[in-house]
């Protein structure tokens, strides 16, 4: 049997421990009693409404009896626990139904009308389907802020096209950015349409809960990946499109020059960028050309936009003939941005992770030692925190079902 057709208690079984045990702290966050309905699933619904959980809301993660398809991707101790779980997951109670049972869609509803959030990112239509819309929510809890993510906007031809994250790096030109050195056009190496729409999702369910707390109105919020990434990505490659004039070119020739990159040092590579007059001026004068500083290509913003690649190459000429440590220690100093650049595994020993505690080390009940990042966020007043270890499936599905006012018997027939 695959791992994805293990049922819930399967996965489970012994290792269930109960909410006392799992919690770490208690919510401090911003969102602490907010109440959050999360049927996402796969990255971009989980990355938001885990942001809602750091921040404190109370986020239950309801899945399949089969559970998300993220928990069997990426090594674990534990079948069902992924490392890519692992990531998108914390903060959150688990709920495991099958929705295809009228009781076990009842109870949903009735979790629901206690929530202030609802989060999903099925197609439209199969939420209306399965009486998940908004209007039909809305009905039962005014309130309620709804939110949605899907491939492409609400209302459009594309509405219920399916969408990933490959697909819309692709169709929005993004892939082209990030082409190779033969031209074709490549997939960033990670799911950034996803995560960028899910902390979009975040945010904008923030903004929601915002108006309902001036207000007492709850509303319907829709975000598209497709419109999103746009947005995201045209801040600086729109650029004589701004002009109505796309055909004079597209694109921030600085960051588009195949010279920009980590520079080779003789024992490795830096990260180093100048911005200002003065900074490149410091920068000259450390690579010994202080000259260059007076050359009409290089002394204005200007210049340097239209000569890019030549200034870089100059830059990355420079950078070769002295160790990284030797540029670090000339360059911080004259407050020039700069650092060595190194990989994802030098993450874990690099000095100012270790300052902030950017890596938690937890006592997971059911991985054991185990590792989660920080939350990037900090707030004077209500300061955000981890108060649960990513779940097991079905792990507070009794608690949630009582919540919602099951009676045990509903339950057992709900779970069996």
């Amino acid at each position: 049997m695959m791992a994805s057709q293990l049922p819930a208690r399967a996965l489970a079984a012994n290792v269930v421990q109960s909410t006392e045990e799992t919690n770490l702290n208690k919510p401090t966050g911003p969102l602490a009693g907010v109440k959050v309905i999360d049927i996402t699933t796969i990255v971009l619904g989980p990355y938001a409404s885990q942001i809602l959980g750091d921040m404190g809301a109370d986020v239950i993660k309801v899945e399949t009896t089969s559970g998300d398809t993220t928990r069997f991707i990426g090594p674990s101790r534990t079948e069902g626990m992924g490392s890519y779980f692992a990531a998108l997951n914390r903060n959150k109670r688990s709920l495991a139904i099958d929705l295809k049972k009228p009781a076990a869609i009842q109870a949903l509803r009735r979790l629901i009308d206690q929530a202030d959030v609802f989060v999903h990112n099925m197609r439209i239509g199969a939420a209306k389907r399965l009486g998940l819309d908004y209007e039909s929510l809305a009905e039962r809890n005014p309130r309620l802020v709804y939110a949605c993510a899907s491939g492409f906007r609400e209302g459009s031809s594309l509405q219920e096209f399916p969408a990933y994250d490959d697909l819309i790096q692709g169709i929005s030109g993004i892939a082209s950015l990030n082409a190779g050195p033969d031209g074709e056009p490549r997939y960033f190496p990670m799911v950034m349409v996803d995560k960028l729409t899910g902390s979009n999702l975040a945010s904008m369910i923030g903004m929601a809960l915002f108006h309902r707390e001036r207000t007492g109105e709850g509303q319907k919020v829709h975000v598209p990946m497709m419109e999103t990434i746009l947005s995201f990505a045209l801040v600086e490659h729109l650029w004589h499109g701004v002009q109505d004039e796309p055909e004079k070119g597209l694109g921030y020739p600085r960051v588009l020059s195949p010279h920009r990159r980590p520079y080779p040092t003789k024992d490795g590579h830096i990260s180093v960028i100048a911005h200002t007059d003065r900074q490149w001026k410091k920068l000259f004068e450390a690579m010994g050309v202080p000259r260059l500083i007076d050359d009409p290509r290089f002394s204005t913003v200007q210049g340097r936009t239209t000569h890019i690649d030549a200034l870089y190459a100059t830059l990355a000429d420079g950078m070769r003939h002295r160790t990284t440590a030797d540029w670090i220690a000339e360059l911080q100093p004259a407050d020039i941005p700069c650092g060595r650049a190194g990989t994802l595994a030098d993450l874990f020993d690099d000095p100012y992770l270790k300052e902030t505690g950017f890596f938690e080390e937890i006592d997971h009940p059911v991985e054991g030692k185990a590792l989660m990042t920080a939350v990037p966020a900090r707030f004077s007043k209500s300061p955000p925190n981890t108060t649960r270890a990513w779940p097991t499936l079905g792990e507070h599905s009794r608690e949630i079902l009582r919540e919602a006012g099951c009676a045990e018997t509903e339950i057992d027939a709900i779970l069996s």
